[in-house]
Parts: C-alpha cells; structure tokens; sequence
C-alpha cells in the first residue's frame, strides 16, 4: 500500500551551483526510481532560521511523493550518508 510523504531537505549553499544542481537530481532520480515522485518545489537558497554546522545559508528542495511504507526510512539513510545534506525532514501526510 502506498503512503504520501512530504520530505524537505537543506543543502549546504557553500558546495557550489553545480553540486547543488547535482543533488537535486540524485534524490530526484531516487524518488521516480523507488518511490512515485508526485512533485518537487526548488525554493532555493535561503537564509537559516539558526546556524547549522556553522552554515547561516542553505539550499531548500521540498519534495512530495508516494511510496512504500519501509521507503522513507532507506530515504533517511541515504540523507544521513550524503555529503551536503545538513538538515532534513521526512512527514508522513497521512497520519
């Protein structure tokens, strides 16, 4: 059975446009290979509300998709593991 989930994710503003770029697309690919992508909203970058790791500017990309329900848990492991994501949150908009 397939859940709606609404995940946000920070990039690291100080990687570069084209790493940023490049990120985008890998979740993006991720999401429309493992899960149903349904849309993705680039807000760009924006001033943080407090400092993370030192960083005051991040790169924001909200994303809404369908998935499995064991889905967003391999989707956090792979935010945790990915260098340039400094923050993350993944909503079940079900529940």
């Amino acid at each position: 059975m397939m859940n709606k989930y609404e995940s946000i994710f920070i990039i690291d503003a100080d990687i570069g446009e084209e790493n940023i770029q490049a990120l985008v697309e890998k979740f993006k690919t991720l999401l429309e290979t493992s899960a149903q992508l349904d849309s993705i909203d680039e807000w760009g970058k924006r001033k943080l509300a407090y400092l993370i790791n030192d960083k005051s500017e991040g790169y924001y990309v909200l994303v809404n998709f369908s998935a499995e329900p064991e889905f967003p848990r391999e989707l956090e492991r792979i935010y945790k593991i990915t260098d340039g994501i400094i923050k993350y949150m993944i909503i079940n908009k079900e529940k």
